[in-house]
């Protein structure tokens, strides 16, 4: 399976590692720094045979494509195993689902996960996984004594497989700011 995904800057990257690390210390699932998986937000999840179509793919789409913010503001599960935070789906994320599900599509012999087609995927940044019932109550108790509305920006997108997780690709969005 592959994943595509978007990273943030430093300090909301840092900001989301602290959740994660709070969350796994509570619970006692170490499952996320176990498996070293950054913090992220997956715009697509597929089955492939045609890699380096989808890396040529998403280097042509993504090379150019403007940093975004992202605001994240409240904390959810996937029942029975996962709790996130949830970003706001704005217009910037569902163009990301849509652009990164047109670079699969064009690359042919691919199957996208049902829930991340256009307009049915659910952004989330994962904060814990493989939480059993305790853990999943422990780790939403943390948050809530910490969790607080706050925003980040998007600054590159990637290419990873897992088990285990590995990247193979990544692509850095333009600053609109820079001169």
């Amino acid at each position: 399976m592959y994943y595509i995904s978007i990273y943030f800057d430093q300090k909301a990257t840092n900001r989301l590692q602290d959740y994660i690390n709070q969350a796994a210390k509570k619970s006692g699932n170490t499952f996320m720094s176990d498996q070293n998986v950054p913090p992220h937000i997956t715009i697509s999840a597929f089955a492939s045979k045609n890699e380096k179509e989808i890396i040529k793919n998403l280097e042509k789409t993504f090379s150019n494509w403007k940093q975004g913010t992202i605001q994240w503001v409240s904390i959810g599960a996937f029942l029975p195993h996962v709790i996130y935070l949830a970003p706001v789906l704005s217009q910037y994320l569902q163009e990301l689902s849509v652009a990164a599900y047109e670079c699969i599509q064009q690359a042919g012999n691919t199957n996208v996960h049902p829930c991340y087609y256009p307009m049915h995927w659910m952004p989330h940044t994962t904060i814990g996984k493989t939480l059993e019932k305790e853990q999943m109550q422990t780790a939403f108790q943390a948050l809530q004594e910490s969790f607080g509305i706050f925003t980040g920006t998007a600054v590159q997108i990637g290419l990873a497989k897992t088990n285990p997780y590995h990247n193979l690709a990544f692509f850095e969005f333009t600053n609109p700011t820079a001169p």
